[in-house]
């Protein structure tokens, strides 16, 4: 294999080995925990932009297969791991992890301490970096400028969000999907209960939205700052009382936006799988999949009509909310798993319980 550098904006430099494709890339350099799942969380769109590190120690051994994406491109930039698999055993496989990095255009490195590059990430948080290219010698000044100069993207949810309405069809009650970014697992979840799905851009108005008759609204995950989605929260605002809404991941955070509660950037965020966070409602702690850089400020809840319902065991953070009058709830973490733990899927039946349900302001946790 070809050497490849990892350069940082704080001047630490990884030498590797290029896998994937050979050309340079530069983005914001995270870390995620997960130990299996590496071709979701590649094809997660809320890592738009991401040097991906993975801290599982063994990476590509699976392969990648055509069920598991959640998104048909891949949204990353680079990908981080200590030991790269070319010769996977998976029985499902159809090529190996560098071979659709090359087909992306998505750089790789293997053979660096990426135990030592997740305490960096931890200490000072997410760090714009520089994969090189594949066999280029390293010019540390010339890195250096270049990082520098880059800006992280703030539309991505607009890059991430399909441009056209599309319809996934199904013979119960209809729910429209606003699309900020949206895992595939979602529409899995709600195919599963059989409803009639309709997915909209980002930018949809409201009265398109309620042109469509919906019996409930989910808005989806996303990437990047949800103060960056213009429109979003008031977009959100007139929907609701319209129709049950259940929001995940940024559409938690832009539905708490909508109600007047505040996001703010968490130091180094969530991403990975088994993190564990209590429902409140019912004391019960589940194993969890998440992907964010932002949560909800929970001094600014107090001042709107939402509660909280889920609460992070690891740091404290606020992982849940709902507003039973109005008929709204969301969840800061990814109940469809994808991968990760699937103890929280049973939110998408209190989803189809809250839009088949009768009484209008019947309390959906008990």
């Amino acid at each position: 294999m070809k050497t490849r550098y990892l350069v940082l904006e704080d001047g630490t430099v990884f030498k590797g080995e290029a896998f994937g494709s050979e050309q340079a890339s530069i983005g914001e350099t995270v870390f995620t925990t997960g130990m299996t799942g590496y071709q979701e969380a590649i094809s997660n769109p809320s890592g738009f932009g991401q040097i991906l590190v993975m801290t599982y120690p063994l990476i590509g051994n699976t392969g990648i297969n055509r069920d598991d994406y959640e998104s048909i491109e891949l949204a990353i930039n680079g990908i981080v791991v200590r030991e790269y698999s070319d010769e996977p055993s998976n029985f499902r496989s159809t090529m190996t992890l560098g071979d659709l990095l090359t087909l992306k255009g998505i750089p790789g490195i293997q053979g660096i301490d990426t135990r030592k590059l997740t305490r960096l990430l931890r200490e000072k948080g997410p760090l714009k970096g520089k994969l090189t290219a594949a066999g280029e010698e390293l010019d540390v000044v010339v890195a250096n400028r270049e990082i520098e100069a880059y800006e992280v993207p703030v539309n991505q949810v607009g890059a991430m969000s399909t441009k056209k309405a599309y319809s996934s069809p199904g013979q119960g009650k209809r729910v429209v999907v606003i699309d900020y970014g949206l895992k595939h697992g979602l529409l899995r979840e709600l195919n599963k209960r059989d409803f009639d799905v309709i997915v909209v851009p980002y930018n949809t108005s409201t009265e398109a939205i309620l042109a469509l008759v919906p019996d409930g609204i989910l808005l989806s995950n996303g990437p990047g700052n949800p103060e960056d989605v213009e429109g979003a929260s008031h977009t959100i605002k007139h929907l609701v009382g319209k129709a049950p809404i259940f929001g995940i991941g940024l559409g938690h955070q832009l539905l708490a936006m909508s109600y007047g509660a505040k996001i703010q950037k968490m130091k180094y965020g969530h991403s990975g799988g088994n993190y564990p966070v209590k429902d409140l409602t019912t004391g019960r702690t589940e194993l969890t999949s998440q992907s964010h850089s932002y949560v909800l400020e929970e001094s600014s809840i107090a001042s709107t009509p939402l509660s909280v319902t889920h609460r992070a065991l690891n740091d404290g953070t606020v992982e849940g909310i709902c507003n039973d009058a109005d008929r709204v709830f969301s969840v800061q973490f990814h109940p469809e798993a994808s991968s990760g733990p699937h103890d929280a899927s049973h939110l998408f039946d209190r989803f189809a319980n809250l839009i088949y349900s009768s009484t209008r302001k019947e309390n959906f946790y008990a």
